[in-house]
């Protein structure tokens, strides 16, 4: 079984339970729930790490646990009247099957110094232009939903407000809203990138095992962000999001 807790080692639900100080003992409550809700009062655990994520975020500690005395449980988790804390796990990225490291800290694209634009960004830009308008409902649902709030919070508070941001208040008084909500685009292509053991990707036709947003990706970490107004495709970079090219479809 296993249990994710905050940075300091505590439990996300109280903050009081200190497993990073518990390893090789056993935790142990009395004040539990009796009943067969699994939501219910008690030492909650899961056998998959994703599903901890149900009443936990990223960044997060991990550690391997052996539940005691079963009260209630479900497909996701199990409540205990004790767990035993075996050992802490370090690699979360082989733990969890994502690139945890870099979900928890970004790659913002305009902290890179862009390239020349050249034919190669230019049909990057095309074929973003032909799959783009997917990307939302293909990774938001391709992506396993106990771990998606928490890895799209981490990543759009660190990266993806202040991109949209800047792209916006670039070019506001030509396109407003509009560019905002497609920058927001390139930053669910970019998290999709992050599960490289997502195979099949929803509402798109791929070939199996390829990304099929890994023309945003590149573009990404390149430092080269996309904007539409609807009649023109930008290319953004540097630290104030210049337009460094315009493509009209």
């Amino acid at each position: 079984m296993y249990k994710l807790t905050r940075l300091d080692g505590m439990d996300f639900y109280s903050g009081t339970v200190d497993y990073a100080g518990s390893i090789g003992k056993i935790i142990r409550i009395t004040d539990y729930d009796t009943s067969s809700n699994p939501c219910g009062r008690g030492l909650h655990a899961s056998r998959n790490p994703n599903d901890c994520f149900i009443g936990a975020k990223i960044p997060c500690r991990a550690f391997r646990v052996k539940g005691i005395n079963r009260l209630a449980g479900d497909k996701q988790k199990s409540r205990y009247k004790a767990l035993k804390i075996i050992a802490e796990i370090k690699d979360l990225n082989k733990l969890f099957g994502w690139n945890y490291t870099e979900a928890i800290n970004p790659i913002h694209p305009f902290k890179i110094k862009p390239p020349k634009i050249t034919e190669n960004e230019i049909a990057l830009l095309k074929v973003w232009d032909s799959v783009g308008d997917s990307v939302r409902g293909s990774v938001g649902d391709s992506v396993r939903a106990s771990i998606w709030d928490s890895v799209r919070g981490s990543v759009g508070v660190s990266v993806g407000g202040l991109v949209g941001g800047l792209v916006g208040g670039l070019v506001w008084d030509s396109v407003g809203d509009s560019v905002g909500g497609l920058v927001w685009d390139s930053v669910w292509g970019y998290i999709g990138s992050l599960f490289p053991d997502i195979k099949n990707w929803k509402y798109i036709s791929h070939e199996k095992g390829i990304y099929p947003y890994q023309c945003c990706v590149d573009l990404w970490k390149q430092g080269l962000v996309p904007s539409y107004d609807g009649k023109v495709w930008r290319l953004h970079g540097g630290p104030i999001a210049k337009i460094l090219f315009e493509f009209t479809p």
